[in-house]
């Protein structure tokens, strides 16, 4: 079973920056494909940003020309750097498992603890 530490997260004013960080236990972390997803309260959890084992990556198109995710195969590691935040970014962000071709299936099995931004307008 993978275990998934997330943090990174915060208060930040609109327009902030924060890197939000998930170390993987996964022995196979670089050949998995790897999401960044969140959830806002009374909302269901969506995904947010993806990328694959061969680093093509994909975004909600909200998104799209803020966030950019990483990985770092030698430190099972992926990144979510989240620039011009605004308050609808605010939510609990997790990273997990993605199948790499369908976007925004949650993936099953377990999650981690997530990780809070929050973005005061």
């Amino acid at each position: 079973q993978v275990q998934l530490v997330e943090s990174g997260g915060g208060l930040v004013q609109a327009g902030g920056s924060l890197r939000l960080s998930c170390a993987a236990s996964a022995q196979i972390f670089r050949t998995i494909a790897w999401g960044w997803y969140r959830q806002a309260p009374g909302k269901q959890r969506e995904m947010v940003a993806g990328i694959t084992s061969a680093g093509v990556t994909d975004y909600l198109d909200s998104v799209k020309g803020r966030f950019t995710i990483s990985r770092d195969n030698a430190k099972n590691t992926v990144y979510l750097q989240t620039n011009s935040l605004k308050s609808e970014d605010t939510a609990v962000y997790y990273c997990n498992t993605w199948n790499g071709v369908i976007w925004g299936r949650l993936p099953g099995g377990s999650w981690g603890q997530g990780t809070q931004v929050t973005v005061s307008s």
